[in-house]
């Protein structure tokens, strides 16, 4: 596997794991059937493809990278569909989050 295909898998992983975390807010504490069985179908397709990533990408860098952008991405779908807007120190903290993952992945280094 190419490093660019583990990249493919740990997008896959980030809109996994983002869609089974909308499931799970609308699943009302896994209280309705069909919202709480797609929580758990994309919970799978998220660790599969996040152990696919880790074949070809540090453990460290695929984890912190699906983290830190599926924690931004949810932030951004509670304010969209919720109207969750964050304080001012949850908007740096998610900025924060961001460059973290920049810097990881064009800077961040392994041996």
């Amino acid at each position: 596997m190419t490093i660019f295909s583990g990249y493919v898998f740990l997008f896959i992983g980030i809109i996994a794991g983002v869609s089974a975390n909308s499931f799970a807010k609308i699943s009302e504490g896994f209280t309705v059937l069909y919202p709480a069985l797609a929580c758990i179908f994309f919970m799978f397709i998220c660790l599969f493809s996040l152990s696919k990533a880790m074949t070809v990408i540090p453990v460290g860098f695929t984890y912190a990278t699906y983290g830190g952008l599926t924690i931004t991405a949810i932030a951004i779908f509670g304010i969209v569909k919720y109207n969750q807007m964050p304080n001012l120190y949850g908007i740096i903290g998610i900025l924060l989050i961001i460059v973290g993952v920049i810097l990881l992945n064009t800077l961040g280094k392994t041996t």
